[in-house]
């Protein structure tokens, strides 16, 4: 630290300034007629991009080292750039997207992933990643549900924790990424699921519900926290005191780096909360924000309010400090490339070990969500198969934050089934168009442009019905793959219809009417709504974005070489109009159940059950399992535990894993508790035909609840317990805590 204090006392103003900037990776380029115009669009200057101290979304080891190159060339003092980039669920070898992640209920199965994707993007020259997104999510209509774990807080906590610890593994031997956990905080709570839009959230509930996951994220070391861009109490996140001082610093002692996400200091203007630039740069950094992101913001009004006494240069130099020290901590200032070279990238990205880990893990986060009839998983070499769908033959399944990914490494679902059924078996085609208008992508011109290539004309759509009724027709098992586009889900990407396109609806519908078996396969990034296609089909299996050896992980599973064991982490719900539709919500004084008002006067729709379609924590797997004997401990005293056992059975001829879980309901409180809330899970290996007494251990930890002052209670009373293989078939007992 003396080494960065002498460094610091150093640099100039414009010097520290630019630690506190950053811009992405055009500025940075050696044709000036290429970084004249983000420059002049931008407003800045050349000497600003001379002290930039961080980079934004560049790729590639030959690419990092040659910026880092002519930078340290132009750097009086020689302090290295930073590389930031999204790295969110892999580098080149691309896993499942997080909201299928959470669906393994396997902490320790993403935690590996993230050190492999860590490894992968440092070789290639990145420093620190974007990535866990700790948002919790209760609304499919939001589109960046993709990028998080699911609804539930005991369970988004656990995968934080293991997402920081997998990132940062290896930092101190350079094959690690630093973690900036995002987006702090309340991002996932948008009114009317519309992202960017105001959050509406009690404190109680965002001490509850929303804070865990990021406590986790700074408690598992992690080295940097992105702002939200929504406001909390009427105040942007980005320029919010409150969390970024009060909370984060004082009362968290975070001593990382907060940043902002993309021109959020600049957004303040349109948010009506700063009249222009300077005031908005004033605003957050009095906040308590170090690194304005993608903004002239910091780089043009920080020098003047300094000189104005409108901000402090000790803030200032703190701030400075905070981004030498996360250098330094990665070894930047001995070895500004980090030790990466294209060679070594080339030797680290796509290893073998890492494909078979993608494929591991695809096969843990698919969930089948029916099978009836015994439709699954059937035997490839003597089936015969029709694979129809838009899915059938499209790389297209990394889900929109892939940002690396190559399509072209890719194994599509046809070319995985090739691999497993002999030629005679299998018939593919196209079927139906994915999507029938695709104005919906707007600029993203290349996207349209290739999509508008495999656009069906109306004779070539009328030909694919035909052959696909044959084929189904002809088929002893009909898989139809079919979906979202990639870019209907993700940033902005919400959407008021989760059900599928209509016209695949109408398709789907008429090759189950022809088919012997039909299994609907779902490539999508949030929660459908299926109660137009559920009964007329004999399986559903949800792929998600599966991600680059997804295609070769579903075929384990439908040809039954894996036994499927994902379970949702976020509810399906059975209409558009339930969303926001989760299981852990309140009771409400007239509950649908357990009510003494007529069945009139109760929550409830008129036209749609309160239930989900699927409920969290659901899944099918090719054994199965039933529970048995709750036994629970009556009483838990001070510094005591309960304990909770249950008998888990496989009563089928088939060994798989099952995910055992415990809910918890305070039955009277001071304030109004949830219904259930998960508090411990246990996956079990079951032999056929094997019973196993599963047993969790309940403490005092387990039944605290925050107030509105964010101050932990814990109160004595009575408690139920549930456990079961979902959130909705589960067994009760019950226990009191109490004094002595």
């Amino acid at each position: 630290m003396t080494h960065l204090h002498a460094l610091l006392a150093q640099m100039t103003l414009d010097e520290k300034i630019g630690q506190l900037v950053q811009l992405s990776g055009e500025f940075f380029l050696d044709e000036p007629q290429l970084t004249v115009g983000p420059k002049a669009r931008l407003g800045i200057t050349q000497e600003v991009v001379s002290h930039v101290g961080s980079v934004l979304n560049v790729s590639g080891a030959a690419k990092t080292r040659e910026i880092q190159r002519q930078h340290l060339e132009n750097s009086r003092l020689k302090i290295p750039l930073l590389f930031m980039a999204d790295v969110i669920y892999g580098y080149r070898t691309i896993f499942p997207i997080p909201l299928a992640l959470g669906c393994t209920w396997e902490p320790s199965q993403i935690r590996q992933c993230c050190v492999v994707a860590a490894k992968e993007a440092a070789s290639a020259g990145s420093h620190v990643t974007f990535a866990p997104m700790a948002d919790l999510v209760r609304d499919a209509r939001w589109g960046r549900c993709m990028e998080s774990t699911g609804e539930d807080v005991f369970l988004n906590t656990q995968y934080v924790r293991a997402s920081v610890e997998g990132f940062q593994q290896n930092l101190a031997t350079q094959q690690g990424l630093a973690a900036c956990v995002k987006h702090f905080v309340g991002y996932g709570a948008p009114v009317g699921g519309r992202d960017y839009n105001t959050v509406e959230l009690s404190h109680q509930s965002l001490f509850d519900d929303y804070f865990p996951p990021f406590l986790a994220a700074i408690e598992a070391g992690c080295e940097m926290v992105m702002t939200s861009f929504n406001t909390v109490d009427g105040i942007p996140v980005t320029a919010n005191p409150w969390l970024l001082k009060t909370l984060l610093r004082d009362r968290w002692h975070f001593q990382g780096i907060t940043i902002a996400d993309y021109a959020a200091v600049k957004e303040l203007i349109p948010h009506g909360v700063a009249a222009d630039e300077q005031e908005a740069c004033a605003l957050a950094f009095n906040a308590g924000l170090d690194i304005d992101m993608k903004t002239p913001c910091y780089a043009n009004g920080l020098k003047p309010l300094l000189a104005a006494g409108k901000i402090s240069e000790r803030a200032l130099d703190a701030a400075v400090l905070r981004v030498l020290r996360l250098k330094q901590k990665l070894g930047l200032f001995e070895d500004p490339y980090r030790g990466t070279s294209p060679e070594g990238e080339q030797r680290c990205c796509y290893h073998p070990d890492h494909l078979r880990l993608a494929r591991e893990t695809a096969g843990k986060s698919i969930v089948v969500l029916k099978n009836e009839r015994q439709t699954l998983p059937f035997p490839p070499e003597t089936t015969r198969i029709a694979l129809i769908g838009p899915y059938a033959d499209n790389p297209d399944i990394f889900g929109l934050w892939a940002v690396y990914g190559e399509k072209s490494r890719c194994t599509t679902l046809k070319a995985a089934l090739q691999e497993a059924v002999p030629a005679g078996n299998l018939r593919v085609t196209q079927g139906c168009d994915l999507l029938l208008d695709y104005d919906f992508l707007g600029e993203f011109g290349a996207t349209h442009q290739i999509d508008q290539t495999r656009a069906l004309s109306d004779t070539e759509r009328e030909q694919e019905r035909q052959r696909a009724l044959d084929f189904a027709r002809e088929a002893d098992i009909v898989l139809l793959a079919m979906g979202e586009h990639m870019m209907q889900s993700g940033e902005a990407a919400s959407r008021t219809d989760l059900h599928l396109p209509r016209h695949q609806v109408a398709f789907i519908q008429q090759i189950a009417a022809v088919a012997k078996k039909t299994v609907l396969i779902l490539f999508n990034g949030r929660p459908l709504v299926l109660t137009d296609v559920v009964d007329c089909v004999d399986a559903i299996v949800e792929a998600w974005f599966p991600g680059i050896e997804g295609s070769r992980a579903l075929v384990d599973i439908i040809s039954g070489a894996r036994n499927p064991s994902g379970r949702l982490s976020m509810s399906f719900p059975y209409a558009n109009g339930q969303v926001p539709v989760y299981y852990n919500a309140l009771n409400t004084g007239r509950p649908a159940q357990r009510s003494d008002h007529s069945p009139r006067f109760l929550s409830k729709y008129l036209d749609c059950p309160n239930a989900p379609l699927f409920p969290f924590g659901f899944g099918l797997s090719w054994h199965h399992t039933t529970l048995s004997t709750l036994r629970v401990t009556p009483k838990l005293v001070p510094g005591g535990r309960v304990t909770v056992s249950v008998t888990a059975s496989n009563s089928s001829h088939t060994a798989g894993c099952e995910t055992i879980q415990l809910y918890l309901n305070d039955c009277v409180a001071s304030i109004a508790r949830p219904a259930l809330q998960l508090k411990a899970f246990t996956r079990i290996s079951l032999a056929a035909g094997a019973s196993q007494v599963v047993s969790f251990e309940i403490t005092e930890n387990d039944l605290g609840f925050y107030d509105a002052e964010g101050e932990r209670r814990l109160e004595y009373g009575r408690f139920r317990v549930f456990v079961g293989l979902n959130s909705a078939d589960l067994l009760e007992g019950e226990f009191y805590y109490a004094e002595s």
